[in-house]
């Protein structure tokens, strides 16, 4: 397996943040962003994930109090996956774009039918 540290890891997790146009990321409302080393177990192949609110099923007053999205990046399926840094890299870019189109409404299908599965 790769081995890449937490910080190492984390500062991929940053860079692919990075490269999301500030347009997109400015129309993202309540969210922060996690890294953990392992998903739940019963999904142990799991690269990340959106738990939250899209921003399509919210309402007027759905913000007043509530917690923030969440949306997290699982280090350890990750290293297992790539065989390369440059593998890791790419992997968290695209897994960081696919959970904010989560935010925004953007489901698996039409994730697929625009090349990012």
């Amino acid at each position: 397996m790769l081995k890449l540290t937490t910080q190492e890891f984390e500062e991929a997790v940053g860079d692919a943040l990075d490269a999301v146009p500030a347009e997109l990321l400015n129309l993202m409302d309540n969210v922060v962003f996690l890294v953990e080393d392992e998903p739940p177990s019963d999904d142990p192949d799991l690269l990340g994930i959106y738990d939250g609110t899209p921003l399509t099923e919210r309402d007027g007053g759905w913000a007043a109090g509530a917690l923030p999205d969440r949306i997290t990046i699982f280090r350890g399926p990750t290293l297992r996956m790539c065989a390369t840094r440059e593998e890791v890299l790419d992997e968290v870019a695209v897994t960081v774009v696919h959970e904010i189109a989560h935010h925004f409404g953007i489901d698996d299908d039409r994730l697929r039918e625009l090349g990012w599965d």
